[in-house]
C-alpha cells in the first residue's frame, strides 16, 4: 500500500535497490504529448550515480524504457509504464549486516512493521527507488512543455554541512559546471576539500536543497486539505533521508516581525499584481500567487558509514556495526535532481485540477 501519489497526474512507483529492475506507472497524463526515451534520459542520466568522487561508485546507466503509453512518439491517455533495469548490484556487500539493524536506516521499523526486510541496500527504502521518481518527473516536464511552455523548475545545494552557498554570488549557469549542483563556484570548491576529507575518513554530512518553479499561474491548489504549500511538503518529504522542508522564508519566518514578513502587493505595468518580496515563496492560503514556488528540504548524513556504531540483531543481542560497500558522503547532491521531479509532478498535477474546476474562469483585477 501507499506506493502512489498525485491526484490526476498519479505516480505509482515500485521496485527494491538489488531486485531486476525499478520503475513507475504514471496515470493522468493527457494524451498527444510528444513523449520519447530520448526525452526522459538527460534526467536519468543528471541523477545516476557514479558520475564524481563525491558520489556512490554504483555503476548503473540507468536506461529508461517505455513499455506502454505512447504510440508513434506521443502519449496516448493510458498508463504509461516506465523501467529501469538494475545491472551494478552488489548483494554481497551486505551479507554481514543481515542479521544486524543498522543505526539511521530503516532496517529497524522495516522489521518491526512487516516482519520481513530486504537487506541488501535497503530494498524499498534505498534511495535507488528515486530513479523512478525522476522518470515519472521527465514526464511531468513534457506535459508541461506543452501546456505551460513558459514554466521552469530547477534545483541547487546550497548547502552542505555548516557550509552555505554566498546567495549574493548566486549564479543558475554554475549549477551545471560543478558536481554539485551549486550556483556559486567558490562555495563548490570549499565543499571539494570539505567531502573529499570525509570521505577518506568513511563519514557522511547532510545538505539543503533549494527548489525555484517560475512561469506557473495564480490560483493552483485549494483551501485547506488540498493546499499546494502541503502536496509539495509531503512530496519532499517522501523522499528518502528528507528529514525538513521549508516553503519560502521557512523557519526563518519564526524570526521575522509581521511587517517584515508580509509582501507588499503593487499593481505592474502589465495590469498583475506584483510584490515586493516573497516570503510567502509564492503560495498564500495554499493557493499559488503567480510569484516564484521556493521550497526547500533538509537532508540527512547518509547512514552508511565505516564509523563503527553500536546496534543490536535480529536475535536482540547488542553488537557493532561498520556499513561497507559503495555510498553517497552526501547524499544531498543526488537529491537536487529528485526534488526537481517532485516538484514538476505536484505542479502538473495541481494545474491539471486547477484546469478541471475553474477552466477560464477566476477573478479579474482591474
Amino acid at each position: 500500500m501507499f506506493n502512489s501519489f498525485g491526484h490526476l497526474f498519479r505516480v505509482t512507483t515500485w521496485g527494491e535497490s538489488h531486485g531486476p529492475a525499478l520503475g513507475c506507472v504514471v496515470d493522468g497524463c493527457p494524451p498527444g504529448v510528444l513523449l520519447t526515451e530520448a526525452d526522459l534520459q538527460p534526467w536519468l542520466d543528471a541523477r545516476r550515480p557514479g558520475q564524481s568522487r563525491f558520489t556512490t561508485q554504483r555503476q548503473e546507466a540507468d536506461r529508461v524504457e517505455i513499455l506502454s503509453g505512447t504510440f508513434e512518439g506521443r502519449t496516448t491517455g493510458t498508463p504509461i509504464s516506465l523501467l529501469i533495469r538494475n545491472t551494478d548490484q552488489r548483494s554481497k556487500d551486505y551479507g554481514d549486516i543481515a542479521a544486524k539493524f543498522r543505526p539511521g536506516h530503516a532496517d529497524l521499523t522495516y522489521h518491526l512493521k512487516y516482519g520481513i526486510r530486504d537487506y541488501r541496500g535497503g530494498g524499498r527504502s534505498s534511495a535507488r527507488e528515486t530513479a523512478a521518481r525522476v522518470a515519472a518527473g521527465g514526464v511531468a516536464r513534457a506535459v508541461l512543455a506543452e501546456l505551460l511552455p513558459d514554466a521552469r523548475v530547477r534545483g541547487a545545494l546550497v548547502r552542505i554541512g555548516a557550509h552555505a552557498v554566498d546567495r549574493a554570488a548566486w549564479d543558475w549557469e554554475e549549477v551545471a559546471r560543478n558536481p554539485f549542483w551549486c550556483p556559486d563556484a567558490k562555495a563548490a570548491e570549499i565543499w571539494a576539500g570539505y567531502l573529499d576529507g570525509l570521505r577518506k575518513a568513511g563519514n557522511s554530512v547532510g545538505a539543503v536543497v533549494e527548489l525555484v518553479a517560475e512561469g506557473f499561474p495564480a490560483g493552483l491548489g485549494a483551501p485547506v486539505y488540498a493546499k499546494l504549500d502541503s502536496d509539495i511538503a509531503m512530496a519532499l518529504m517522501s523522499i528518502n533521508a528528507v528529514k525538513g522542508v521549508e516553503i519560502g522564508a521557512g523557519m526563518e519566518a519564526a524570526t521575522l516581525t509581521g511587517s517584515e514578513n508580509a509582501d507588499e502587493i503593487f499593481m505592474g505595468n502589465d495590469g498583475r499584481p506584483r510584490f515586493s518580496s516573497n516570503h510567502a515563496g509564492g503560495i498564500l492560503g495554499g493557493i499559488s500567487s503567480g510569484q516564484e514556488i521556493v521550497a526547500r528540504f533538509a537532508v540527512k548524513p547518509t547512514s552508511s558509514i565505516l564509523t563503527p556504531r553500536r546496534t543490536i540483531t535480529t536475535g536482540g543481542e547488542e553488537t557493532e556495526i561498520v556499513t561497507r560497500g559503495r555510498h553517497d558522503p552526501c547524499v544531498g547532491i543526488r537529491a537536487v535532481p529528485v526534488g526537481e521531479a517532485m516538484l514538476a509532478c505536484v505542479l502538473l498535477d495541481h494545474y491539471l485540477l486547477h484546469r478541471g474546476q475553474v477552466g477560464g474562469a477566476g477573478g479579474r483585477i482591474g
